[in-house]
């Protein structure tokens, strides 16, 4: 961590500001194009998050702004933390359980899950072969 709590504090802030907008903006455009049935924006804005921040593992433990505990401060804590969208997973997820949609409840759970692992373990191998600190 920083040393100084309000650099801190900023730097989550202004990492989160962005974060949420991203997240506002990516499934809004998603839920307009393929509908609300399923929420679909939700499980893009997750997948995409999860590979991100596999991406960021793998670059936090070479020699790029990454390892910087302050650029990790801004870009996961701040920007992904706010990007991803786990309340909004569970709500939408209990509310097709609710109305007696199970199937797309337990779908929304399954991919979730999958999807999710899967783009996290896809981005750390795909910044691996970019990097000199392999996979781990």
């Amino acid at each position: 961590m920083t040393e100084h709590l309000g650099l801190t504090i900023a730097l989550v802030a202004a990492g989160s500001a962005v974060g949420g907008m991203a997240r506002f903006f990516v499934s809004g455009a998603v839920a307009r194009a393929v509908g609300e049935i399923f929420p679909w924006g939700t499980m893009v804005v997750n997948v995409t998050g999860a590979f991100t921040i596999g991406v960021l593992a793998v670059l936090a433990r070479s020699q790029t702004p990454f390892a910087d505990p302050e650029v990790w401060l801004l870009a996961v804590t701040g920007f992904l933390g706010s990007y991803t969208t786990v309340s909004s997973f569970s709500l939408l997820t209990l509310a097709l359980a609710r109305t007696g949609d199970t199937r797309r409840a337990v779908a929304n759970v399954v991919l979730s899950l999958v999807l999710c692992l899967s783009a996290v373990a896809i981005g750390m191998l795909l910044a691996s072969t970019f990097t000199a600190t392999g996979p781990s």
